[in-house]
């Protein structure tokens, strides 16, 4: 039988009234020791090495722990660092390791099946990452370090090449997760799958593509307010489902316990136009929502001789002609911010309140017939290229532009060749979209900084401004934390002045839970933690 489009979105819309809020209220006891959630893109690998993207990282992030890690807020706290101290140069870092953390256990470690961490074990993984023989992708985030040392068994030594005030930041990526000698040198290349931390949970079975099993680790370290063992859950159950429609009908059949974010061809049967759950789904269903350091936005390339796009007053003019808010409203339920500000997105702990472009189309309409008349020109024909999943934004931007007599040409491509033009200076107009590698508003400011120029950094605009070079340098040296803010706030207001780029949206993290899940919190850079999540 084929179903139209229209007889699917029915039968979802009943099988999440009826799924949701008939489910049986008598759960077994083993059902609510168990998290679940699907991953509807394969996990590559389980090596912290490896954990560049949000598939890898949820789970790693349960079976290893870093010298610190970010809270809720973002706030740099110890993980298994209990302090450490940082010279007034800002080049060295001590960290005080802490004492009977254990390892999980495993057949690597011999007779006594685990040991307790040590500053050499930091020492040792810091050096395994940077060999190059395997091929971490995060191997950037080491580059400005200049040694590393275990100085006894309780403290480990970073010594930097220049000083960097968001370093701690870059510690708290997963990259830098102590791992073990004997286990890596025991599993060798399989370490990936046979993974062997210190995390909440411990690695129980995997088979590709369809389970991955993680269970209660009862040897960790950590306790909640009252003293109570942590974590909380028995196991970690995480599927493979293809897609987000599969994924969806999952969840609204009780057999996994939150998704992150939706399919498009849903939001409208769950979020009302204002980005809130709808009413009638209130009560077998939860909403966890809040900022996600991701900034979408469109980028003008400024590196070729002859085009409109050099022009700054026309770029100003491109930026009032968008309504960022009927955008935002319409096309995607309110499921993010209007980027109404600077580049940096809502959720940074300096929320930047950098004033950006309001939407003021007779001041568009002015400042482009000021160009023309300059120019001597009648037309004004630009190409906006994008991958397909954005083309309702794309073609509203091309409606707005038509107001203003800008002719858009809308450039459809693969990701991969997107990705690829970006960095070779093919299109004149693209988008885009930064998420943060780490919580530290100079990695956004970092895409306008001429040493950055693509294809060799990020800076895919080819923006150039001595000024802005010169300030945003400074702020490495700067370790106070307010002065530092500070700059960045003009940072970005020099970014905005200048007009390389359309900040579009600053994105959202939307989680759907059923009622019985308890603990479960959302964060700005978007990462799973299930130390304190429970079921009833």
């Amino acid at each position: 039988m084929i179903y139209n489009y229209k007889t699917f979105r029915n039968i979802i819309t009943i099988l999440i009234l009826f799924s949701l809020s008939n489910c049986s209220k008598k759960t077994d006891l083993n059902e609510k020791q168990v998290f679940r959630y699907n991953e509807h893109s394969n996990i590559s690998s389980l090596d912290p090495a490896f954990s560049s993207t949000l598939r890898n990282i949820w789970p790693v992030n349960q079976l290893f722990n870093g010298l610190v890690r970010l809270d809720e807020d973002l706030n740099i706290v110890p993980d298994l660092a209990k302090s450490w101290t940082i010279s007034k140069d800002g080049l060295n870092y001590n960290f005080n390791i802490k004492n009977e953390i254990y390892f999980h256990e495993s057949q690597s470690f011999g007779e006594d099946l685990t040991r307790t961490v040590n500053a050499n074990d930091f020492e040792f993984s810091f050096k395994r990452l940077k060999n190059p023989k395997l091929g971490s992708p995060g191997m950037w985030a080491l580059e400005n370090i200049k040694s590393f040392k275990a100085e006894n068994d309780s403290i480990f030594s970073i010594n930097l090449k220049k000083p960097f005030a968001a370093f701690l930041g870059i510690l708290s990526m997963k990259y830098f997760s102590v791992v073990p000698k004997e286990s890596v040198l025991f599993y060798r290349d399989k370490f990936g799958k046979n993974p062997i931390g210190t995390g909440p949970f411990k690695f129980k079975k995997w088979e590709e593509n369809i389970k991955l099993v993680l269970r209660k680790n009862n040897l960790y370290f950590e306790k909640d307010s009252l003293g109570n063992q942590l974590p909380y859950l028995e196991a970690v159950a995480i599927t493979f489902l293809p897609d987000k429609k599969s994924e969806f009908m999952e969840f609204a059949q009780n057999k996994i316990d939150f998704i992150n974010s939706i399919d498009a061809s849903f939001k409208d049967q769950l979020i009302t136009n204002d980005g809130n759950l709808k009413e009638n789904l209130s009560k077998p269903i939860k909403l966890i929502s809040g900022p996600y350091l991701n900034t979408e936005y469109i980028g003008f390339y400024l590196g070729k001789k002859e085009s409109h796009v050099n022009s700054k007053k026309l770029r100003r003019a491109i930026n009032f002609a968008i309504d960022k808010k009927k955008m935002m409203e319409y096309l995607r339920n309110n499921i993010g911010y209007p980027a109404n500000n600077g580049f940096i997105p809502k959720g940074m702990h300096n929320d930047s309140n950098t004033q950006g472009f309001d939407y003021d189309l007779e001041k568009a309409k002015r400042l482009v017939k000021e160009y023309k008349k300059e120019n001597k020109i009648e037309n004004i024909q630009l190409t906006l290229t994008s991958d397909a999943n954005y083309l309702d934004i794309i073609e509203f931007i091309q409606r707005e532009l038509q107001k203003i007599d800008i002719s858009i040409s809308i450039n459809i491509v693969p990701a991969s060749t997107l990705r690829q033009g970006k960095s070779t200076g093919k299109f004149e107009m693209f988008r885009a979209s930064w998420i943060a590698d780490y919580p530290d508003s100079e990695n956004y400011l970092g895409l306008f900084y001429s040493n950055n120029l693509a294809p060799n950094g990020p800076n895919y605009t080819h923006f150039k401004n001595n000024y802005y070079d010169e300030l945003f340098e400074s702020t490495y040296f700067e370790q106070n934390k307010k002065i530092r803010e500070h700059s960045y706030k003009n940072l970005d207001s020099l970014i905005i002045s200048n007009a390389p780029i359309i900040p579009l949206y600053y994105d959202k993290v939307m989680r759907f839970t059923h009622k019985k899940v308890y603990g479960l919190k959302t964060n700005p850079v978007n990462q799973l933690d299930l130390r304190m999540v429970y079921k009833k």
